[in-house]
């Protein structure tokens, strides 16, 4: 299933960014918290790199992660300090690392086939063995119940029309190319995970989980929760 394509990567990089800085911040002031000052970040779902260009910016070595080649290009543009790999989060290689990120619900995208909850708990795992001890694991995703409906958005030479269910989404982009504006379209599926369920499974593995619905100020839509998962020292 394609997603992300190079029309809707680049509306995302140009009016989606709130989240991506949002999350980065609270990643920077949790490690900070820890005594954390540098070492790698491993952004899985990485997107065009915002949240990398923030880590960057703040010290710490990234590497993101993202299946869309189109959000891997537009990364590498805007955080040229980070290191940027295209492929999928539940295969991809980690290596030792002080926090690992999967920001803007990308655990639930089906774009892997591979996507359901018996996958996510191996890389849960995996993300286990890739940390350091006191590190972090922060992310957010989509739970049952989040609000169906279609909503319009635009910006400076783009629009968009999403039409969404609780696990599916059909977004129609709308970019300007000269005097003219090319439309595409892209349907994404979701897999839905219950946040007491998923912080059941990596307190299993070992994690301390603690669960929330806002980065800082800015709060997860209604639907979406996050977790926070320190590996004890």
């Amino acid at each position: 299933m394609a997603g992300y394509t190079p029309d809707l990567a680049y509306i995302h990089d140009a009016g989606f960014g709130d989240l991506a800085r949002a999350a980065a911040g609270e990643v920077i002031r949790m490690l900070r918290a820890r005594g954390i000052r540098d070492g790698l970040v491993v952004e899985l779902g990485c997107g065009s790199g915002i949240g990398a260009a923030e880590l960057v910016r703040a010290g710490y070595d990234v590497l993101g992660v993202d299946i869309s080649p189109a959000m891997i290009r537009l990364a590498r543009a805007n955080a040229p300090g980070a290191r940027f790999v295209t492929g999928s989060l539940l295969r991809v290689k980690l290596p030792r690392c002080r926090a690992i990120t999967a920001i803007g619900e990308c655990v639930n995208y089906a774009f892997d086939p591979a996507t359901r909850r018996a996958e996510l708990v191996r890389l849960f795992r995996r993300i286990w063995e890739a940390l350091e001890p006191d590190g972090v694991l922060v992310f957010d995703f989509a739970e049952p119940g989040s609000i169906s409906g279609s909503k319009h958005i635009e910006g400076e030479g783009w629009a968009v029309l999403v039409d969404a269910t609780e696990d599916r989404r059909r977004i129609v982009s709308f970019r300007r190319v000269g005097k003219l504006y090319r439309c595409t379209e892209e349907t994404h599926v979701l897999r839905l995970y219950r946040a007491a369920e998923v912080a059941a499974e990596l307190r299993r593995i070992g994690f301390r989980a603690r669960i929330f619905r806002s980065y800082g100020k800015l709060r997860l839509r209604t639907g979406c929760a996050g977790i926070v998962a320190t590996k004890p020292r």
